[in-house]
């Protein structure tokens, strides 16, 4: 199924907002085209100098459209954004849904900016799929029927001479400025993707650039792809200026048609075809942004089911065993219980990371089970795999809010006082009493306001909230310095003193003194 027809699956809950909108939208388009016609007669009419009365229906009927095309445009924008905007929220929803079980580890090869750009961009791209893509031609096929038969009970060789012109304003025109720019609806969000992934490249490693003297080349490089982003829109606004050129040309053709055979129509009508012609093209005038915007949002949607349509590494088992407790976990390399301390080491690329990943069903191995309470893990559910079974990586991922919110990703209905008392084990309540604005600190970025050895203090706090009874350290100690790493190892015994398992996973030498278990892998 292509990708189109999958997300117009995804809004069929919405599909009556969609179509208010797009009725109430043709409702706003042919009111403006009657108001025209009603005005070209009422001047016409009202030259002859008839008696008032005589013109009431005409003055009522311009007023009524002059009104009514303001409401019906006031409540089309109210429906179809609502729609929209509706469905972008089921979107994010729905696709975050889909998302979710592919992290960590069912996402090899995709840059974090450019997941950022699908889950952003792409989505938001869809909203257009109605208001700007789907519902043009609808309307434009509405209105222009409208004032064709309406040309035509004036004069039968004007209604045929306006449907005509309309068609191929309507079909030829878009036609054409598709094949104007071909695929650039396909590729403007790659390219966009790909400034994206060279922007947040550059601001992330700019100390790092700065140092190796590669700041100048990494701006060139943002720049190309700049240039290659505006080369494609330039395209797209070429194609757009080329259907509204199109369009105004087709209106003053279709006018002098219907003038040239004047004769035909009455006098006092022929104002009123006239205006007729030129307002009915109002309705087409969208059209070639509407087939240029349904390739980009296809492109879009596309990039989207690539992303989702994906294996998850982990599914949960249909009947998921009862919730472990976390009193044993064992593996072809290892065995752990609470109340010890095992170490794992290895030289790096080894797969010590992998292991860690196994642990916690990241990943399965159907090769190399593992053994949690004395079931093989995957007939658990991950979430309460990872309530057992706690995983500490190298670098703690802290989010961009307070010390307070961060330290409750593991236990959020943790007060104050637990958190204090889970800091003040891990040896940084000190620190955090120092800081103005104490719990409420903002941590930046990924962490970036905290140094090294905070980030790990923070891991260590999480880990004494949390209620797991395994907890895995994967290089706990890297990138510290001596005195910090030897406080770290001292931190992360007394886990093992409260009856905690504990699996400190390093290359290196730090703690290995104070494992009951050593294992090489």
């Amino acid at each position: 199924m292509s990708p189109l027809r999958r997300m117009l699956g995804e809004a069929r809950p919405l599909r009556g907002r969609i179509a208010a909108g797009v009725l109430l939208g043709a409702c706003a388009v042919g009111a403006g085209v009657a108001l025209m016609a009603t005005s070209g007669y009422l001047i016409s009419r009202a030259a002859e100098q008839p008696e008032i009365l005589s013109l009431t229906v005409a003055i009522v009927g311009v007023r009524f459209f002059g009104v009514s095309r303001g409401v019906f445009r006031y409540l089309e924008r109210l429906a179809s954004h609502d729609a929209a905007l509706r469905l972008l929220g089921r979107l994010r929803a729905q696709f975050f849904t889909r998302l979710e079980p592919l992290v960590p580890d069912g996402l090899p090869g995709v840059r974090a900016a450019d997941l950022l750009g699908r889950f952003v961009d792409d989505v938001d791209a869809q909203q257009h799929l109605f208001v700007r893509a789907l519902g043009p031609p609808v309307i434009a096929l509405l209105v222009g029927v409208g004032a064709s038969v309406a040309a035509g009970l004036a004069d039968v060789r004007a209604g045929i001479v306006l449907l005509a012109a309309l068609l191929v304003g309507g079909i030829a025109v878009p036609l054409a400025a598709a094949r104007i720019v071909r695929s650039t609806g396909r590729s403007e969000a790659p390219a966009r993707a790909a400034l994206l992934t060279g922007v947040v490249d550059l601001l992330e490693s700019a100390p790092e650039l700065a140092v190796a003297g590669r700041v100048d080349s990494a701006l060139a490089d943002v720049a190309r792809r700049d240039a290659e982003l505006r080369r494609v829109r330039r395209r797209s606004a070429l194609a757009g200026g080329f259907g509204e050129g199109a369009v105004t040309l087709l209106a003053g053709l279709a006018l002098v048609a219907v003038l040239l055979d004047a004769s035909r129509i009455p006098g006092v009508l022929l104002a009123m075809v006239a205006l007729l012609a030129l307002a009915s093209f109002e309705a087409v005038r969208p059209l070639p942004v509407a087939a240029e915007q349904l390739g980009a949002t296809e492109a879009a949607a596309g990039r989207l089911y690539e992303l989702v349509d994906r294996e998850p590494p982990v599914r949960d088992p249909a009947e998921p065993a009862p919730a472990p407790r976390g009193q044993e976990l064992r593996t072809a390399e290892l065995t752990l219980r609470r109340g010890e301390v095992v170490a794992l080491v290895g030289p790096s690329g080894v797969g010590k990371t992998r292991l860690a990943h196994r642990l916690v069903r990241f990943r399965d191995d159907p090769d190399r089970p593992v053994v949690l309470d004395g079931r093989d893990v995957r007939e658990y559910r991950q979430d309460d795999v990872r309530a057992a079974v706690l995983l500490s990586d190298q670098d703690a991922h802290l989010f961009a809010t307070t010390l307070r919110e961060n330290l409750r990703l593991a236990r959020p209905e943790a007060t104050d006082d637990e958190l204090r008392a889970a800091l003040a084990r891990a040896r940084a309540l000190e620190w955090v009493d120092t800081l103005p604005d104490g719990l409420d600190t903002h941590v930046g970025e990924r962490g970036a306001l905290v140094s090294g050895g905070q980030r790990q203090r923070i891991a260590l706090a999480r880990a004494f909230l949390s209620r797991a009874g395994l907890i895995v350290f994967d290089e706990p100690t890297a990138h510290l310095d001596e005195a910090t790493a030897a406080e770290v190892v001292d931190t992360i015994v007394e886990l093992a003193a409260d009856g905690r398992g504990v699996l400190l996973i390093t290359h290196g030498r730090d703690g290995l003194d104070r494992a009951d278990a050593v294992v090489q892998l």
